[in-house]
């Protein structure tokens, strides 16, 4: 999370076009770090997601976001398990396998853990992601 989001002139590239950042080629001996998605085409990309909750002080149970895009592929994400607390706000760093140009919507999922009372209820007061490539929200 150090790098992001990317600096203004872009995000470093590998391989054909490394060249275009002639000031990160610079620097000798460096360690590259790559994450991958498990299916094909591997892409991922970074998004930093902020979650502010609304609804019961605090409770157990876990919040997901779900990832649609265009073509109807879905991608599911944790964000936060355990006992939560509507005065946190949740961040976390996410490899998303669905491209941002291609989102069509982001979906918020709450599971309460087995003991908590039925009528409690959460959600999101806010959902805000920035998009590792540009610092798009």
């Amino acid at each position: 999370g150090d790098c992001f989001p990317c600096p203004q002139e872009g995000c470093p590239m590998m391989g054909h076009y490394a060249d275009r950042f002639p000031d990160k080629l610079k620097r000798v001996n460096q360690k590259y770090f790559l994450n991958t998605a498990a299916d094909p085409p591997f892409a991922t990309w970074r998004q930093k997601v902020f979650i502010k909750l609304s609804g019961v002080k605090k409770m157990r149970g876990d919040i997901n976001l779900v990832f649609h895009d265009t073509e109807g592929n879905t991608k599911e994400y944790e964000i936060a398990s355990g006992v939560l607390s509507q005065d946190e706000v949740y961040t976390k760093y996410l490899d998303v396998e669905i491209n941002p140009r291609n989102t069509k919507k982001i979906e918020f999922l709450w599971n309460k853990a087995i003991f908590t009372l039925l009528w409690a209820r959460l959600g999101a007061e806010t959902v805000n992601i920035i998009h590792g490539e540009d610092g798009r929200r």
